[in-house]
């Protein structure tokens, strides 16, 4: 053909090409797909080595969200994974939240904006030392509940809520299959060991959640995590801190890790834990080169227990030694060294995806994975399983020096570009500085509640404090009467009588006319506590009055429907004249939550409605005290 014929009859051509190459890509985003294979997740036909972190939006505020994704970006990550939290989108029936640190849809628009991808994991039950594990309260009194089995109440509810969060997404235009970011679901949640416990019922619900969840047609595959028989085609997963062994219940599905743990949670009263990020690196590498290709850190950022979210005895700080901590900032040299790692893996991928591994022994305690592709692509990973000893191996007529307990990545099967072990990054550990001289300190005492309050209530027994309180606060007064007779032998031989409560948590502080007679408290083991001391009483009317205090309700376990808190009872007084006094079945008042909470002194704008106490008034052992600090500019 002519050339000047060519050149015209392209240029004749040209804009129709343009507007057809148009129409096609607009078609593409259209038409996404998101599958998989035994080898891994398939995006628009091509297999990923998907590289994932947890960032639950709850946890940090809405300002922080594209600084916290950029730098996950940044780390090498490609999903950003989030739980759904069921209470705080429904705090009562049928009343729907979804603004602030709740704005689900916001979150994961940020999270596009970056061009990284989502993995939602709807649950909705989702422990994440969460508050009742992410459950609504009200839920636990709907008529003849049973929690996460095969019970109509709860099925009919757990839908209804799924329902509503795929149809937001859906309208969004959120999943993959619609040209957004959200590429994964998750149903149910490390729902195998509860299974395992209730049997029959238990397989049942797996069974009915996955159905339920397939008919939502979201276009994207479900996932289940610690679900050994999650029906076809669900997806099961692996959660924990090695995952290396673990393998599917279908050869057709790929071999993925939701939660690699990186570090743990901060309980009360215990320490902080901490996960070195050569071990972190090391199981990530061990599960990549036994077949794995998706990796999920939890958490990636952990953020912050705001107001009464956090569960059972968990602290208000979620840093969980996260490769972003929890105010933001990179927490090296985890993070730093989790990022080189992800670029080594990357350089991989072809190879990775291109099939199986082949596995050779290079000694007692050393391996190499080798991955090829028919392209010629290919990638090796030399282990040494030793935790002690360094060693020297031979491949590929090279020898290679491999740390103790550490991988090596050679993306071309020759040249080492990572090793779990070697730390290349630079590390900068951040230092607290005590500043107490740039604050002011003030305080307020709350008062002991007293019967008479025109916001207490009146109750023959004892009640359990949740359903008194559906969980609108952490505490509940329970005050009672006590006549004592002017001829009781205690009151003359000065052998005071002896005040048992059990209660089935999580502290307690009582007081005796006011005055403050004694604290316990339980703990993330066991929440159930016991008050037993001698008090002091006298002739006539004794007023005892109980502060129950929930620390936050437990967010893992079985029947949710049957978790009390609170003073159950019984409650004796022993070593009186006609021996012991059952107090539990006499009238008893209930007030709901301090003083300080309904004025809202948490808030700049409830802390101006009452009046401080400063410098040498700043009373320092009296109980149930608040306290205010201001900065000094």
């Amino acid at each position: 053909m002519d050339m000047g014929f060519r050149v015209f009859w392209w240029n004749m051509l040209r804009p129709d090409i343009f507007k057809l190459l148009l129409l096609f890509s607009l078609v593409c985003c259209a038409a996404a797909s998101v599958t998989y294979d035994h080898r891994a997740i398939v995006i628009n036909g091509q297999r990923r080595i998907l590289i994932s972190g947890s960032i639950h939006y709850p946890r940090s505020t809405p300002e922080m969200w594209p600084d916290l994704i950029q730098k996950a970006k940044a780390g090498g990550l490609d999903v950003i994974q989030t739980y759904v939290f069921w209470n705080g989108h429904e705090p009562s029936p049928g009343n729907y939240y979804f603004e602030d640190r709740y704005d689900l849809v916001k979150f994961i628009k940020v999270v596009q904006q970056a061009g990284l991808y989502v993995h939602l994991r709807i649950g909705p039950y989702v422990c994440a030392e969460w508050n009742f594990g992410g459950f609504p309260v009200w839920l636990k009194y709907v008529p003849g509940i049973a929690f996460r089995t095969d019970n109509g109440p709860f099925k009919a509810a757990m839908q209804k809520f799924t329902e509503k969060i795929v149809s937001m997404m859906k309208a969004e235009k959120l999943f993959e299959t619609q040209g957004g970011p959200i590429i994964l679901s998750q149903i149910e949640n490390e729902y195998g060991p509860v299974e395992w416990e209730i049997g029959a019922p238990g397989k049942a619900y797996t069974k009915w959640a996955a159905q339920m969840a397939l008919g939502l047609d979201t276009g994207v595959p479900w996932v289940m995590c610690k679900q050994e028989d999650a029906p076809d085609p669900v997806i099961d997963t692996c959660n924990g801190f090695y995952c290396e062994n673990f393998k599917p219940n279908n050869d057709n599905k790929p071999k993925m890790w939701t939660e690699n743990w990186t570090g743990w949670y901060t309980e009360f009263g215990g320490a902080v834990p901490h996960r070195p990020a050569e071990d972190l690196a090391f199981s990530v590498v061990r599960f990549i080169q036994n077949g794995g290709s998706f990796v999920n850190y939890y958490m990636y950022h952990g953020g912050t227990n705001f107001g009464r979210t956090a569960g059972g005895f968990i602290a208000t700080s979620y840093d969980y030694d996260a490769p972003i901590d929890e105010f933001g900032l990179p927490n090296d040299p985890k993070w730093g060294h989790l990022r080189d790692l992800h670029k080594a893996i990357k350089l991989c991928e072809s190879a990775l995806v291109s099939g199986d591994p082949t596995v050779n022994s290079l000694g007692d305690n050393q391996e190499a994975h080798v991955f090829k592709s028919k392209s010629g692509a290919c990638a090796a990973f030399l282990a040494n399983y030793d935790t002690k000893s360094s060693t020297k191996v031979s491949f590929g007529n090279a020898q290679y020096d491999l740390p103790p307990w550490s991988i090596s990545i050679l993306p071309d099967c020759k040249a080492v570009v990572f090793n779990t072990a070697r730390l290349g990054a630079q590390s900068s550990q951040m230092k607290m500085t005590p500043v107490n001289s740039a604050f002011s300190w003030e305080s307020y005492n709350e008062e002991t509640a007293s019967a008479d309050d025109d916001d207490s209530t009146a109750r023959n027994g004892l009640w359990e404090q949740v359903y008194v309180t559906r969980d609108a606060t952490d505490y509940l007064w329970y005050m009672t009467d006590v006549q004592i007779d002017s001829n009781e032998g205690f009151l003359k031989n000065g052998q005071s009588p002896l005040l048992t409560i059990f209660s089935a948590g999580h502290a307690l502080h009582v007081f005796i006319n006011g005055q403050l007679s004694g604290t316990v408290y339980g703990g993330l083991d066991n929440p159930k506590l016991t008050f037993s001391d001698v008090v002091k009483l006298t002739a006539g009317v004794n007023k005892i009055s109980l502060l129950s205090v929930a620390v936050g309700l437990p967010n893992v376990g079985l029947h949710f429907e049957t978790w009390n808190a609170g003073v159950l009872g019984p409650v004796t007084l022993k070593g009186l004249n006609e021996g012991t006094r059952d107090l539990s079945k006499q009238k008893w008042s209930y007030k709901i939550g301090l003083k300080g909470e309904s004025s809202s002194l948490h808030t700049v704008s409830g802390s101006t409605s009452v009046d401080w106490m400063k410098g040498s008034l700043l009373a320092t052992k009296q109980p149930l005290k608040w306290y205010k600090s201001t900065r000094r500019q």
